[in-house]
């Protein structure tokens, strides 16, 4: 349903542990460099490093999994099937 995208989820990010967020912002970072069109050679690795940390976090339930996937929808650009 289209409603349900215009609705503000970031307190979803609320309390994330610290890994998370700097995990978080080295993405943030990544994305940046690539959608200019700067060449940046280590984006799989930011990539890679945020999906195993929000994995962690879930497993560990530091985070739930309606947070999980929100960060991965928002950070990693995934699309939940």
């Amino acid at each position: 349903m289209a409603w349900q995208n215009t609705l503000d989820k970031s307190y979803l990010e609320c309390g994330l542990p610290e890994f998370l967020q700097a995990s978080i912002q080295a993405m943030n970072e990544a994305w940046r460099k690539v959608d200019s069109g700067e060449e940046y050679l280590h984006w799989d690795c930011d990539y890679c490093n945020l999906q195993s940390d929000i994995n962690s976090a879930e497993v560990n339930q530091l985070i739930s999994e309606e947070q999980a996937w929100y960060l991965r929808e928002k950070y990693l650009r995934m699309e939940r099937i």
